[in-house]
């Protein structure tokens, strides 16, 4: 393994010799790895992929729609899946990246890699990734579900609900989605729904997160918080909670925040329970981008609720769950990726501008 390797392999760029953190040698080689990447990584953001969209159907006047292809990705598209949903995408090379949650015939949950060219037709790598982890506290598996990815700096950076002794965020990363680096666990179980901004705010980085408990939680608050390096975190603020309605249950962050000259946008699930269980479905909130914790707009209808056969039949009937968005070069068209009913990955789409206005012209704090 080479040098530049086994820098890259350690939490958020430190080293550790016998047991000592160098701290002066170790951002000398991040600056230095930074330096080296930031050619490749100019190149790689010259080369703009074909971006998946499809019209809004003639006489629908949702601000949100559907693929009319739907499901993309079914529930056995590798042979060890029993359900592959609630997974997340970004654009890669000529191309497209994720981190896809994969449930096997043994209902383990685990987190795949996968690669398409037009972000609608995707290769899975058929086995789980295989984290490089020094410690072997952390690195020791009980589930990983729900990821979420975002680019920050010079790597894309990986949440999800990580097993600890209870669900918690675990975080990692990658440069090339071949090799996958954990880091070590974000909070304290019980959490899940870690979100991290696409950057720092005042210099800090920043996540979005719902404390929650062992079982399937009858309840959950958004809160937000923030880390000089990835590690510690604090400042920990509440930002909104349930409400009357579809919402009433629990709410839970959703894709990364989309920053706009109104505020981030903030797409994110409810649930209401209902005489046949639990209901999700997905609404928008806008925040204050210097003080995220600030709710600004939050729209009163939701944005999608299970409506079509592959969102409401499956292995958790009516569940629409959105766990990535991407927005297109010139920032107007806006792709959603949400897991249908706990089975299948689906694709939504909306035009950045509409929906932020919708959101608050129909807000309601």
């Amino acid at each position: 393994m080479s040098q530049n390797t086994k820098a890259s392999s350690r939490y958020n760029g430190y080293c550790f010799t016998k047991g000592k953190t160098d701290f002066k040698h170790c951002q000398w080689l991040r600056e230095k790895l930074k330096s080296e990447r930031r050619l490749v990584v100019v190149a790689e953001q010259e080369k703009k992929p074909p971006f998946p969209w499809e019209e809004r159907p003639k006489g629908c006047s949702d601000v949100v729609w559907r693929y009319s292809k739907n499901p993309i990705i079914p529930r056995n598209a590798i042979p060890r899946s029993n359900s592959i949903f609630n997974s997340a995408v970004v654009p890669f090379k000529d191309g497209y990246a994720g981190v896809f949650r994969v449930d096997d015939k043994k209902r383990i949950m685990n987190l795949h890699a996968g690669f398409s060219q037009d972000g609608i037709n995707w290769q899975i790598k058929p086995d789980p990734i295989e984290w490089v982890c020094d410690d072997p506290e952390i690195a020791r598996f009980e589930y990983r579900y729900d990821p979420r990815v975002v680019w920050i700096e010079d790597r894309y950076y990986i949440t999800w609900c990580n097993g600890y002794h209870g669900p918690t965020i675990g975080m990692g990363y990658t440069f090339d989605f071949q090799t996958f680096y954990q880091m070590e666990n974000a909070f304290l179980p019980y959490n899940r729904n870690g979100v991290l901004f696409p950057r720092k705010i005042h210099g800090k980085y920043a996540m979005l997160s719902r404390p929650s408990d062992r079982g399937h939680t009858p309840f959950g608050d958004i809160f937000y918080s923030e880390s000089p390096d990835l590690i510690h975190w604090g400042y920990h603020r509440f930002v909104m909670g349930p409400r009357s309605g579809w919402e009433s249950t629990k709410i839970g962050a959703g894709p990364v925040p989309i920053e706009t000259p109104e505020g981030w946008l903030m797409l994110y699930h409810g649930v209401i329970t209902h005489c046949n269980g639990f209901i999700y479905s997905m609404g928008g909130a806008i925040l204050d981008l210097d003080y995220p914790w600030k709710v600004i707009y939050r729209c009163r209808p939701y944005l999608m609720t299970p409506t079509e056969w592959y969102e409401q039949v499956g292995d958790t009937p009516n569940v629409v769950f959105p766990c990535a968005a991407i927005l297109d070069p010139e920032g107007k068209r806006l792709v959603i990726y949400y897991g249908g009913a706990d089975t299948v990955v689906a694709l939504a789409f909306a035009y950045l501008d509409e929906l932020v206005q919708f959101v608050k012209d129909n807000s309601e704090l």
